[in-house]
C-alpha cells in the first residue's frame, strides 16, 4: 500500500461546533482528557452539579433528530456557474442553488462571523407542503431527491406536513439547524429579521430565544401586509405580519435612524416667529409625584396653573425660570395656556427611532410586491407570495451602512425580492452592500421556469437590466461609479472527491483494498472539471469568500498552475492539478511559508513533497 505523502485537503464542510467546543477548552483545559471534553468535568468545574429537578426548557419531538441534522457534515460542493451568471470577474453578490442548510454549512468556514444582516421568510406552516423535509444521514442524496435530480420514478418531491401528526415539531426541527448556523455566520453587531405569520409565531420566538438568547430579542414588527378585508373570513380578516428582530449581541448592535418625513417636520411650527425656527410643545407635567416639582407658575395672563392631580412638573422651579428667560416656555397665543416646553426642529435627531408598527403606506404591501414581479415579468401568477421591496429595504437601512461592503443574506429567497432591495437601495444612496442568496430549486408548474431558483435568478437579471437602460446616458449604464450590477451562481451538487464510504463490519478485505485502491488511482470523479475542484478547495480547505479570484500562472510554463485569490482576507493559495508535477518547473514561484499549494496526490512523489515543503505548505486531493 503506497504511503500518503502529503496532508490531504478537507473534502467535508467544517464542523459547526468545533469553533465552540475549543472556546470552551481554552476556558476550561481541566475538563479536557485524551478523549477529548469531558462534561461531567466540565459541570464540577462551573459548580452546577446538583439533584436533577423539573426546570423551564423548550423542546419539541424530533429535537435531538434536528441535531445531527445541524451535526452532519455536508459532503456536497458549491460548484461555479458562469453561464447563469452576470459580470463574474467583477461582482461581489452571490446566488446559490440548493438546500439552504447544506449551502449554510458549506458557507460556514468562509462566512463565520462577517453577515451584518439576515432576512428570511420561511414557510409559514399554514398546513400545506413544504419542501425541507432533511434527513441527518443523507442530507445531499435527499436534497437531490426532492429536487428531481436523482429518482426520476416517481418520488414525492413534497412532505405533508399536516398529515404526518407532527406539524410543529417537523417545522421547528426544521428550522433549527439552519437558524443555529445563521447566527453562527451574524457579526457581533449583526442582526436577523424573520417573517412570520399567526401559525408558527409563539413557537419561533421561543426557538430563537433559544439560539440566539432572550436577552438579543430586539422587536416584534407587525407590518400590515394588506389592506382589503376579508369578508368570508370565518373570524377575523387577518391583514398583518410579523417580523421577528434578534440581535447577535444586543449591547453591541444600534438600528439606524429612518429619515425624517415631511409628515413629522410638519408637526413643527413658529407661531410665535422665534429666530430658531419652528418648534413643537411638549407638555411640562409629567413627571411622577415629587414635593420638590410640585409649585404654582403664574402665567402671563396673571393666571396661577399647578400641575394635574398625583404628577408634577418636569423641571424644578429654578429651571423652569431659566427656560422662561431663554423663550422656550409656551403659554398660548394669549399668555394663559398651562406652560409647555418649545422642542425645536433645529434641535431634535436627524432621523426618526423606528416604530413596531409598519404600514403598507410606509414600506408597501402584497399587492405592490405582486405589482413588482408582474412589472418584470408580465405574469401576474409566475410567484403567489413575494415580499415587499420596501419592507425589505426598511430592514436593510436600519441595519447596514452605505459607506461599507455589508453583506446581506438571505437563505429561503424566494424570488429574490431581498436582491432586488439590496440593489435599490445601492443606488438610491451609492452604497456597496453585498447579496448572498440561497434557493432550494422547487419544482413548479410554469412554461417558462422549471422551479423557484430560476425565477429568483431572472428577477435579479431583470432587475439589473433595467437599471442599466434607465442609466443608459450616464456613467456608461451604471447608476453609480463602480456600481456592482452583476452576481456569481454556484449550485449544490455532488463532490468533485472521491468520498470514503463506510464499509459494513463484515466487508471482506479485498473489497476494503479495492476501495483503496480507487483512492490511489484517483481521487477525482470522472466528469470533474478544474473550475469545480479549485470552488471545493477554496471553500472547504481555505474558507475562501466566494467571491474568489482565478488566475493562471504565467511564469511557470511547463505546468498548469492556478493562483486563488480571496482579495478581502488578502490571501491566496496555489493549485495545479496536472497528472504529474516536476519540481523544476515550479522553481519560478516566489513561494513563502505561509502559501498553500495543492496537489493531486498520484501527481506527486517523496521528493517533490521533501522538496516543496521547505519551500511552503503542500497538500493533495
Amino acid at each position: 500500500m503506497r504511503q500518503r505523502k502529503a496532508d490531504p485537503i478537507e473534502h467535508q464542510s467544517s464542523h459547526p461546533l468545533h469553533e465552540r467546543i475549543e472556546r470552551l477548552k481554552q476556558l476550561f483545559p481541566e475538563a479536557v482528557n485524551e478523549d477529548g471534553l469531558d462534561v461531567d468535568a466540565l459541570v464540577n468545574l462551573l459548580g452546577k452539579r446538583e439533584e436533577r429537578r423539573e426546570r423551564y426548557n423548550f423542546t419539541w419531538a424530533g429535537k435531538q433528530e434536528a441535531i445531527l441534522s445541524l451535526n452532519k457534515r455536508s459532503q456536497a460542493a458549491l460548484k461555479p456557474v458562469p453561464d447563469e451568471s452576470l459580470n463574474w470577474e467583477h461582482t461581489g453578490h452571490l446566488f446559490i442553488e440548493g438546500d439552504n442548510l447544506e449551502a449554510l454549512k458549506l458557507l460556514y468556514k468562509s462566512y463565520f462571523g462577517r453577515v451584518k444582516m439576515i432576512y428570511i421568510d420561511p414557510p409559514y406552516n399554514t398546513g400545506k407542503d413544504f419542501v425541507y423535509p432533511d434527513n441527518h444521514t443523507e442530507p445531499l442524496a435527499n436534497y437531490l431527491r426532492l429536487t428531481g435530480q436523482v429518482d426520476e420514478e416517481g418520488n414525492t418531491q413534497t412532505s405533508n406536513i399536516e398529515a404526518s401528526g407532527r406539524r410543529h415539531s417537523n417545522w421547528l426541527s426544521m428550522m433549527y439547524p439552519r437558524l443555529f448556523l445563521a447566527r453562527q455566520l451574524l457579526r457581533e453587531d449583526g442582526v436577523i429579521f424573520v417573517s412570520i405569520d399567526d401559525n408558527e409565531v409563539h413557537n419561533l420566538r421561543m426557538l430563537m430565544n433559544l439560539i440566539f438568547g432572550e436577552e438579543n430579542f430586539i422587536a416584534t414588527v407587525i407590518w400590515e401586509k394588506k389592506y382589503s378585508p376579508q369578508n368570508d373570513a370565518r373570524w377575523f380578516s387577518d391583514n398583518h405580519d410579523y417580523v421577528l428582530v434578534y440581535a447577535r449581541n444586543k449591547e453591541i448592535w444600534r438600528p439606524n435612524l429612518l429619515p425624517r418625513t415631511a409628515e413629522a417636520n410638519a408637526r413643527y411650527i413658529n407661531p410665535d416667529n422665534d429666530p430658531r425656527g419652528n418648534w413643537k410643545s411638549s407638555g411640562l407635567d409629567a413627571k411622577r409625584y415629587t414635593p420638590s416639582y410640585d409649585y404654582p407658575i403664574t402665567t402671563p395672563s396673571g393666571r396661577v396653573v399647578y400641575p394635574p392631580q398625583g404628577v408634577c412638573w418636569r423641571v424644578l422651579e429654578k429651571r423652569f425660570h431659566e427656560l422662561v428667560a431663554d423663550n422656550r416656555i409656551w403659554f398660548g397665543k394669549d399668555g394663559n395656556n398651562v406652560p409647555s416646553i418649545k422642542r425645536f426642529l433645529s434641535e431634535v435627531k436627524d432621523g426618526i427611532t423606528p416604530l413596531t408598527i409598519w404600514t403598507r403606506k410606509e414600506v408597501g404591501d402584497n399587492q405592490g410586491a405582486r405589482r413588482a414581479i408582474r412589472d418584470l415579468f408580465g405574469d401576474t401568477g409566475i410567484f403567489d407570495t413575494p415580499k415587499a421591496i420596501g419592507l425589505i429595504r426598511r430592514m436593510i437601512h436600519l441595519s447596514t451602512d452605505a459607506n461599507s461592503n455589508d453583506i446581506i443574506l438571505d437563505f429561503f429567497a424566494g424570488s429574490a425580492t431581498t436582491a432586488q432591495a439590496v440593489l435599490e437601495q445601492n443606488r438610491e444612496d451609492g452604497g456597496n452592500r453585498k447579496f448572498i442568496m440561497a434557493q432550494l430549486p422547487e419544482p413548479m408548474s410554469h412554461e417558462q421556469f422549471d422551479n423557484i431558483a430560476d425565477v429568483g435568478k431572472e428577477r435579479i437579471r431583470r432587475v439589473i437590466q433595467r437599471m442599466k437602460s434607465e442609466n443608459a446616458s450616464q456613467l456608461n449604464g451604471f447608476g453609480q461609479p463602480n456600481e456592482d450590477l452583476g452576481f456569481r451562481v454556484f449550485r449544490l451538487d455532488k463532490s468533485s472527491m472521491r468520498q470514503w464510504q463506510d464499509l459494513p463490519s463484515e466487508t471482506s478485505a479485498a473489497d476494503y483494498d479495492q476501495q483503496m485502491a480507487l483512492f490511489i488511482a484517483d481521487p477525482l470523479l470522472d466528469g470533474w472539471t478544474i473550475p469545480d475542484v479549485i470552488a471545493e478547495v477554496a471553500v472547504k480547505e481555505v474558507g475562501f469568500s466566494l467571491t474568489y479570484r482565478v488566475e493562471r500562472v504565467q511564469a511557470v510554463a511547463e505546468q498548469t498552475v492556478w493562483q486563488v485569490i480571496d482579495d478581502e482576507k488578502e490571501q491566496h493559495f496555489y493549485i495545479c492539478l496536472d497528472d504529474r508535477v516536476s519540481f523544476d518547473a515550479l522553481k519560478p514561484l516566489r513561494l513563502t511559508p505561509d502559501v498553500l499549494f495543492v496537489f493531486r496526490d498520484s501527481a506527486i512523489d517523496d521528493t517533490i513533497v521533501a522538496n516543496l515543503a521547505l519551500a511552503c505548505r503542500i497538500k493533495s486531493i
